[in-house]
C-alpha cells in the first residue's frame, strides 16, 4: 500500500502535465457554452412536446362532446 502511494505521488508530481490558467479558462468557457446550448435544446424539446400533447388532449377532449 505504501508503495502504491509513493508511485501515485511520483506520477502526479513528475509525469502529469497540468494545464495552465489560460487553458483552464478556455476549457471552462467551452463547457459553459456547451451547457447553455444543451439547456436551450432541451427547453425547445420540452416546449414542443408540451404544445403537441396539449393539442392532442384538446382534440381528444372535443371528441366526447
Amino acid at each position: 500500500m505504501l508503495n502504491y502511494i509513493k508511485e501515485s505521488y511520483n506520477e502526479l508530481v513528475n509525469k502529469v502535465t497540468w494545464p495552465t490558467f489560460v487553458q483552464l479558462q478556455s476549457s471552462t468557457i467551452v463547457v459553459m457554452v456547451a451547457s447553455v446550448i444543451f439547456a436551450v435544446v432541451v427547453l425547445a424539446m420540452d416546449v414542443t412536446f408540451e404544445n403537441v400533447m396539449d393539442a392532442i388532449y384538446r382534440a381528444l377532449g372535443n371528441l366526447g362532446r
